[in-house]
């Protein structure tokens, strides 16, 4: 009796079993930011937004379920958890499905196509279809991007004493893959109509939002999330490396989507207030590649 009462707990992952707080939290960190990667240029995409006007309910609701079985295959079979039962299979995707939908609604209402005069219909199919790729993303983002944790033990002092040496060789080099990483993920998008009309359309209260949510998730990929190999370029975690780092991670976004757009023209005929408040749209992307995007290239 002991023992089939304990048989689930014997079953369950490693990962699981008693598992912090804080690393279930970098989980579903490493997660969202997986999504993000994946989803951006569909978040930004006009014709996906109508897509959402004119499914009908019964697809919806199809497209959903198809996107849980695909959750459910990933996770059962993909993963890092492939030992796993069924029952945290099914827990991990209604949890990955969740973060797609209030993802998808958080980046719809920050990028203005869900205000006060929405109409439920809209919200709902809009939502549901970006949620479907922003799912998926935090599945493979959640299994395939951790493991920033080890490598610290070897070498002792003399392997502290190369780092120290190749400082100064580190700091230019991660300058201008973190530029190559923005400048890859912003030239997705720039090119769009949805950018010139997100940014007309957004108030300076969801412009300074898009910015520190951008500062914030570029700080928590390099610093906090062990995102994969974030371990080899962040070795220090002093708050005033950790600001500093961040900071200069969104300035290379923002130069990077000023670039960008300029070589797109989409500077041509704007003032000053809607290319400001592109480049800040836009830096959310970038900020994306300057931060997962060059741990993700390195690695």
């Amino acid at each position: 009796m002991d023992d089939a009462r304990h048989e689930p707990e014997r079953n369950a992952s490693p990962e699981r079993r008693g598992r912090p707080v804080v690393e279930s939290l970098r989980e579903y960190g490493r997660g969202i930011a997986g999504g993000l990667l994946f989803s951006i240029p569909l978040l930004y995409t006009m014709e996906v937004w109508w897509a959402g006007f004119i499914t009908r309910p019964a697809h919806l609701l199809l497209y959903l379920l198809g996107t849980f079985v695909l959750l459910l295959g990933y996770n059962r079979y993909g993963g890092f958890r492939r030992d796993v039962d069924w029952s945290e299979v099914f827990t991990d995707s209604v949890e990955e499905l969740g973060l797609g939908l209030l993802v998808s609604t958080g980046v719809l209402f920050l990028i203005g196509r869900i205000t006060a005069n929405s109409s439920w219909p809209e919200v709902v199919g809009m939502v549901t279809v970006e949620a479907g790729t922003v799912a998926i993303g935090i599945s493979v983002g959640s299994a395939q991007f951790g493991g920033g944790g080890g490598g610290g033990g070897e070498g002792g002092k003399e392997g502290d004493e190369a780092k120290e040496r190749d400082a100064a060789e580190r700091v230019p080099g991660q300058l201008v893959i973190g530029f190559c990483g923005a400048v890859l993920f912003a030239a997705n998008v720039a090119p769009t109509e949805e950018i010139v009309m997100i940014a007309v359309e957004q108030t300076p209260l969801r412009l300074l939002g898009m910015a520190l949510l951008s500062l914030l998730l570029g700080g928590l990929i390099l610093y906090q999330l062990d995102f994969t190999g974030a371990h080899r370029f962040t070795r220090h975690r002093q708050l005033g490396d950790v600001l500093m780092g961040t900071v200069i991670t969104y300035a290379l976004a923002l130069a990077s989507s000023a670039l960008v757009l300029w070589f797109f023209g989409r500077f041509d005929g704007n003032g000053l207030s809607i290319c400001v408040a592109q480049v800040v749209v836009l830096g959310f992307a970038g900020t994306l590649g300057a931060s997962a995007g060059r741990l993700l290239i390195q690695s």
